[in-house]
């Protein structure tokens, strides 16, 4: 009985850290937008603080009334932004994409099938 403990803690180490547990896809979305909330207010503060060049940071910009808004607390997206976004990245053009490999599936089988036919 008095080896067992020591032998589980050979064994263990010999294996190593067990692999990080993988995110679901809503704790992966839950997380980047925590994570983006916090640097945009870490952001903020930053243009806010004293020690921060604003008129240097607008002389470089090409909109400086937006980056105004976005320091005052508005969002960093415009309502298009979002839309244009949502067109590429949502649920929508992931249907998309599925049918266009679906199509480029059936494409390539064909394409071996006459190779093979011929």
């Amino acid at each position: 009985n008095w080896c067992c403990p020591t032998g589980r803690r050979v064994q263990s180490s010999k294996l190593g850290p067990a692999p990080p547990r993988l995110l679901t896809e809503e704790e992966y979305r839950l997380q980047g937008e925590v994570e983006t909330c916090k640097a945009l207010q870490e952001l903020r503060s930053l243009c806010q603080s004293p020690e921060f060049s604003a008129w240097t940071t607008v002389s470089r910009i090409q909109s400086p009334k937006r980056f105004a808004d976005f320091v005052g607390g508005a969002s960093h997206v415009t309502p298009n932004e979002v839309s244009v976004h949502e067109r590429e990245y949502g649920l929508d053009s992931l249907f998309v994409d599925e049918q266009l490999f679906e199509e480029e599936d059936e494409e390539e089988e064909e394409d071996v099938n006459d190779s093979f036919a011929g």
